[in-house]
């Protein structure tokens, strides 16, 4: 499977999680291993936002998909 395909489905599968909490992320772009996201709703000014990004998302990412992906997010 190809690796932005497999990111994006890790995502999409992280999103529930952070809809259950009033946000949102969407992926706005994969550059080989890394991945651009915009926050939305209650992440989106959230003070945790960064600690949910490295700690969450990317270090799940880096677990299911390569462990050489990082997480930056774009406004």
């Amino acid at each position: 499977m190809e690796m932005e395909k497999q990111i994006r489905e890790v995502c999409d599968q992280l999103r529930a999680q952070l809809q259950a909490d009033g946000g949102d992320m969407e992926v706005i772009d994969v550059h080989g291993t890394k991945v651009l996201v915009r926050l939305h709703g209650a992440c989106s000014g959230c003070p945790h936002a960064a600690i949910t990004l490295k700690n969450g998302v990317e270090r799940i990412l880096q677990q299911k998909v390569s462990e050489d992906i990082t997480v930056e997010r774009v406004d």
